[in-house]
């Protein structure tokens, strides 16, 4: 049980189940933009209640009920692929982006204003060193 409680809290479990909790909320305004508003605006430039009734061909089966292959399906499936593509680049991937150039500029910046630190090797070293002018006699 202590193996699944540490599995648990582990830091990307979390982190997943919130992207997917986000990517399941999301989805729905996306279905939303997608059905309500681009796929009567396209089917309205093509003469077609929507992008589902566009592009349908029938073809004849074994059981005598026509098949219908619904093309307009896959475009507006394509469309919705594309607007959530681009709506997680610009809205996690690009700031996320800005962000770690910017922590990293800043990290470069505190990195170089502060002094090199020596080694113990090179501390030791000047101590054998003073240690050495001070028991050496002076002529």
């Amino acid at each position: 049980m202590k193996g699944f409680k540490e599995f648990l809290l582990r830091g990307n479990v979390i982190d997943l189940a919130v992207a997917v909790v986000v990517g399941a909320a999301f989805t729905g305004v996306v279905n939303a933009l997608v059905n309500s508003v681009l796929n009567p605006a396209i089917g309205a430039l093509f003469q077609a209640e929507s992008l589902s009734s566009l592009w349908i061909v029938t073809v004849p089966s074994l059981s005598g009920k026509p098949a219908e292959i619904a093309f307009g399906a896959v475009v507006a499936a394509v469309i919705q692929f594309l607007l959530v593509a681009i709506v997680v680049y610009f809205a996690l991937i690009l700031p996320i982006n800005f962000l770690k150039k910017r922590a990293f500029k800043a990290k470069e910046e505190g990195t170089a204003e502060q002094p090199a630190v020596p080694s113990e090797v090179d501390l030791l070293v000047e101590i054998r060193d003073l240690l050495k002018a001070q028991n050496t006699p002076t002529p």
